[in-house]
């Protein structure tokens, strides 16, 4: 016994990665710790956010966050396929598929989630496959240079990843959607409308209101579909992306406490029903949701890297924003806080440019004074600084419609003089605007150089814009101030 704290970390994700990172920092000489990684795939983490990148020509060591040099660097022990099949909550081991076994005093479940396939006769088919792993991509080149047309079920964020997939690998693509409308989470109706056309006028085909019902040999092609109502649809190849699961089994079969509808429950600490095992990013259930973003992710791996090492019970997972900005096939797509406007008294204002291909639509609270939340479809430009509104909850001194329309007087850019210091500015990351501040004043004059200093826009990037301003204003600052300096009188 080396007299360490065994921290034993089943899953090398981005989350369990993040874990890892944090861990790392937080430990003081690596004297305390000994920490093991385990991931059941056959390769360490990689970043899975932009994953679509790997067919613009990335490859899997583009996307690696880390390599066996890093970790060997921060003394962190790890092995590559090894999936834990069984925990010892009693004697406190965990067993790999190939029997080895590894003791703990604290673990951590960062399992993540597995894509969900629907019980559609013929799903078990050779070409019928899933978007979610470097594996996978490299299953789905494959498939695609035996096949002319491709189908996604499901019309989600994943499932118009998938599609632009497809689509870039030369496959005549389909996107069958159960669901009236695509992104039905992230945005409304009237924006899915339009997310629709903009996504058809880039020559892929959008099927909504579709339940597949079977899957059978094909005429024309390897297979057909047939949806209810008696549609039918050939195609090559099927990609299933029509949501994800957390992958809760080891809570569900060592006697974690699990929700109603999965994931493995967790306090504000992330730790599970048993103290010594904490779970985070997908596979955790806190409040009885399931966060199905990298950033909250991020969140619950410091906060229970704190939690593990200083038993800090003042920093706690107390939920996350779920506001997204992406650009799907070149077309950009926000989300921010309410965007169904399901707040009690809230009201919406709309712009809807259809020459343009432009919907904006902004939520307020009942007296119009606060954000609630926004849908952007065609245009992003003012997502920035929409979100700092509604993240700082900023009042709106302004009449709330000019927020969106260009002709009411076109939205002003939040100045960052006039944000807080504690105001969030990249959320996958949790960094403030002082700490950008700070960085900047140590000598990172530079989006490059604050982004390594922070790791500001490392994650999903939608804070970029942001940050810039940021960097721009302090630099601004810096040239007026100088020649003042240089010109006062000798003394």
């Amino acid at each position: 016994m080396s007299g360490k704290q065994r921290v034993v970390v089943v899953g090398n994700g981005m989350v369990g990665h993040h874990f890892v990172e944090q861990l790392t920092q937080l430990k003081q000489h690596g004297d305390e710790l000994e920490i093991t990684v385990l991931s059941g795939e056959d390769r360490l983490a990689y970043d899975r956010v932009h994953l679509s990148e790997f067919f613009s020509g990335k490859t899997a060591s583009d996307l690696a966050l880390t390599t066996a040099d890093i970790y060997g660097d921060w003394h962190v022990n790890f092995f590559t396929n090894a999936k834990v099949e069984n925990i010892d909550r009693q004697q406190q081991f965990v067993t790999t598929q190939q029997g080895n076994r590894f003791y703990y005093d604290k673990l951590i479940l960062a399992t993540g989630s597995f894509p969900f396939v629907p019980p559609i006769p013929g799903k078990d088919r050779d070409h019928c496959l899933v978007y979610r792993t470097i594996n996978d991509l490299e299953a789905i080149k494959r498939s695609a240079s035996q096949s002319k047309v491709g189908v996604v079920i499901g019309g989600g964020l994943l499932g118009l990843e998938a599609a632009n997939a497809l689509k870039k690998l030369g496959l005549q693509t389909h996107v069958v959607e159960f669901a009236p409308q695509l992104m039905g989470v992230q945005v409304d109706q009237a924006g899915g409308r339009l997310l629709k056309k903009k996504i058809e006028q880039l020559g892929v085909n959008v099927h909504t209101s579709m339940a597949t019902e079977q899957i059978v040999e094909g005429h024309q092609c390897r297979y057909k579909m047939c949806f209810k109502g008696g549609h039918e649809l050939e195609t090559d190849m099927i990609l299933f992306s029509a949501g994800i699961r957390p992958y809760d089994n080891l809570g569900r079969e060592f006697g974690l406490d699990i929700g109603e509808r999965g994931g493995i429950v967790i306090n504000n600490h992330c730790q599970t029903s048993d103290r010594n095992i904490y779970a985070i990013g997908e596979c955790a259930l806190w409040s009885n949701f399931i966060f199905g973003l990298v950033a909250p992710g991020y969140t619950m791996a410091k906060v229970a890297a704190k939690h593990i090492i200083f038993n800090n019970e003042v920093d706690a997972f107390t939920g996350a924003d779920m506001s997204t900005k992406l650009k799907l096939m070149g077309v950009e797509v926000g989300s921010i806080g309410d965007a169904h406007a399901r707040a009690t008294g809230a009201k919406s204002y709309i712009f809807d440019d259809q020459i343009n291909g432009i919907y904006k639509k902004i939520v307020v609270n009942q007296s119009g004074d606060r954000l609630l939340g926004a849908v952007l479809v065609g245009d992003t430009s003012d997502y920035d600084s929409l979100l700092q509104r509604y993240l700082n909850n900023l009042a709106l001194v302004e009449p709330a419609e000019s927020l969106i329309m260009p002709l009411a007087g076109s939205l002003a850019e939040i100045d960052p003089v006039d944000l807080p210091d504690d105001a969030i500015i990249c959320v996958c990351n949790k960094v403030t605007k002082l700490t950008i501040q700070n960085s900047i004043l140590s000598g990172c004059t530079d989006l490059a150089k604050v982004k390594s200093s922070t790791k500001a826009c490392t994650g999903c990037g939608s804070c970029e814009q942001m940050v810039k301003s940021i960097i721009d204003s302090n630099n601004m600052l810096v040239t007026i101030t100088e020649p003042e300096q240089l010109s006062a009188p000798a003394v």
